[in-house]
């Protein structure tokens, strides 16, 4: 249900929308405000997408500026580079996270380095869209996490919303940046609802947000795993626990200034990610803290992640996935010191 508000400033349209939603506004108010605002993939147009992300744009803007292509993630990838040297600004979307797997080395190799290889002279200035993570239901193919690949890669923005109103704020930032995007997309997230003031600012690619606040640990988490943190928090409060809950949003570059204000305070930290435990970003975060931070902490850094094992049939996936309780459990083991 939608509403308008009057402010100082015009009408504010008020509605609860869903992330999938969020996420099709932004891409909406994209093609409306600038016309090199290109959206392809497979079956994001006349379908509008697997998770109906896409849906009704190919219908309002036409099939020249939202098309289908073929199954073939690494020419999907090419054709974004091409267009973004152009002067373009494509918005390409791989249907699923294990999916852009063949597309790697034209993000990796060309996308990512192709602003430095040309001397500054070439801006790729694109968004590849992945929704990503389990807890869906789904086979391997379709749950995984595959963050680290890209945060690893120099030249690359990634970012990851956890909620409708970050969607449409990052989603739209992403595609004026002037640098390529890796918009990770929650899949388990998707039918989330909120309600959102639009028209909304774009947010920083680069800063982390205080989801909740806290005084007895920091519980760094994003995407998927920042409604688990706060139901985590939930619970601990109920047993007088106060945990300071930090929604990432950027991956790369990492917001540390955020992160060691809020670990000076709490002295504590839990990282928290879908990705298996070993080489994922709470491994980084960790490193970085304890670093920066060894005269303060009261405790090592906890890291909460999956096994490194592939992702495992979907009827087994919540014993596999970051609950709240593996979260309070680390927690506890830092206030054992």
């Amino acid at each position: 249900m939608a509403k308008t508000m009057e402010t100082t400033t015009g009408a504010t349209n008020v509605s609860t929308v869903t992330m999938g939603k969020a996420l099709n506004l932004a891409l909406h108010d994209a093609l409306q405000n600038d016309s090199r605002v290109l959206i392809f993939g497979e079956d994001v147009g006349k379908l509008g997408g697997v998770f109906r992300v896409t849906d009704g744009l190919q219908d309002e803007f036409g099939a020249e500026r939202v098309f289908d292509t073929p199954l073939a993630e690494a020419t999907i990838a090419a054709t974004a580079l091409g267009l973004a040297m152009k002067g373009f600004r494509p918005v390409a979307e791989m249907q699923f996270d294990a999916f852009s797997y063949p597309s790697f080395q034209q993000v990796t190799s060309n996308i990512a380095k192709y602003h430095t290889r040309t001397g500054g002279a070439c801006n790729m200035q694109l968004v590849i869209r992945i929704p990503y993570g389990g807890n869906i239901g789904a086979i391997e193919q379709h749950s995984e996490s595959p963050e680290t690949y890209y945060i690893h890669t120099a030249g690359l923005k990634v970012v990851t919303p956890s909620t409708p109103a970050d969607a449409y704020a990052l989603l739209t930032a992403a595609i004026a940046d002037p640098d390529p995007v890796i918009f990770l997309e929650p899949k388990s997230r998707y039918w989330m609802r909120q309600e959102i003031a639009l028209p909304m600012p774009p947010a920083a690619l680069d800063k982390a947000r205080i989801a909740r606040e806290g005084s007895d640990a920091t519980v760094i988490a994003y995407g998927p795993t920042v409604q688990t943190a706060l139901a985590a928090a939930e619970q601990a409060a109920a047993e007088g626990t106060s945990l300071e809950v930090i929604d990432l949003r950027s991956l790369s570059p990492l917001d540390m200034e955020t992160i060691s204000a809020s670990v000076r305070k709490t002295r504590r930290a839990v990282v928290v990610h879908e990705a298996p435990v070993f080489m994922g970003l709470g491994a980084e975060i960790a490193a970085r803290v304890m670093h920066d931070l060894f005269d303060v902490l009261a405790a090592p850094v906890e890291r909460i992640g999956n096994a490194t094992i592939p992702y495992p049939p979907a009827r087994v996936e919540k014993l596999f996935l970051p609950d709240a309780d593996r979260i309070l459990e680390a927690v506890d083991r830092t206030r054992e010191y």
